[in-house]
């Protein structure tokens, strides 16, 4: 089973969680995540598109013209869908799109995705920064130091609290969603290349404390800047040729 790399204030891994708990025991089940993000999917459909038809728009009361007679056709409402103004035909009306789903078919779908994420090495806990202030030029740091696996785009995090100095300094960055761990669903985490976890919110998936292993810490090295280009001096052959051609224009 794969472990789930720890990361301290700076991104660099200094442990390493074991992939334990519910999410370790539960199987990868394709047809299950399928069911359970076109659920989630319909759900968020607001689903307030509304017609009138003849009985609800308004006007119409009087029959147009006489029954026989006028050599036209007989109509007995300018609300006919036939007329300009009418009403709609079958039209949409408000409705709810969400379907059902079973809730032990939710958890099962739920956990999968994550262990499928923990499998293929893009899912990550991280502690708390404790930094002062938000800062985004640190947050860029913090992913450059990070495991290549989690360091691509999009890239979802996943808090306790979406107001922290965590959350403010990763929200600024391109490509990067923080969602609190009580609002995360399954099409979020398909929808993800990778997942920086916090480890509260995981432990609270998992259902208990978990077991992590001390690594020896090897962050990167720092980025070196290129020196400036220096100008090019001007070139003196040129200036000369050109005085001499304007003194032999003179």
């Amino acid at each position: 089973m794969t472990p789930l790399p720890l990361l301290n204030s700076d991104g660099v891994t200094v442990g390493q969680a074991a992939l334990a708990g519910p999410v370790a025991e539960q199987p990868i089940k394709q047809h299950l995540i399928h069911e359970t993000v076109v659920a989630e999917l319909a759900a968020r459909r607001a689903g307030t598109h509304s017609t009138k038809n003849r009985a609800e728009v308004r006007g119409g009361g009087a029959k147009p013209w006489r029954q026989k007679g006028t050599g036209r056709a007989r109509a007995g409402s300018t609300r006919s869908p036939l007329w300009t103004g009418g009403g709609v035909i079958f039209g949409p009306s408000p409705r709810t799109y969400g379907g059902k789903v079973n809730r032990k078919v939710r958890q099962q779908a739920y956990r999968a995705a994550l262990r499928a994420h923990a499998e293929r090495g893009s899912l990550a806990l991280i502690e708390p920064f404790g930094w002062d202030t938000p800062s985004t030029k640190r947050a860029v740091e913090y992913l450059r130091q990070a495991p290549e696996g989690v360091n691509v785009r999009p890239l979802l995090v996943v808090l306790d609290d979406v107001h922290s100095v965590e959350a403010r300094s990763l929200r600024n960055i391109p490509g990067i969603y923080v969602l609190s761990g009580r609002e995360l669903q399954v099409v979020d985490i398909v929808a993800a290349k990778a997942l920086l976890m916090a480890r509260s919110a995981w432990e609270r998936i998992a259902g208990g404390p978990a077991e992590i292993e001390s690594v020896t810490p090897q962050p990167r090295p720092p980025v070196e800047k290129a020196p400036p280009v220096a100008a090019a001096p001007a070139d003196e052959p040129a200036d000369e040729a050109s005085t001499a051609s304007d003194e032999e224009d003179k």
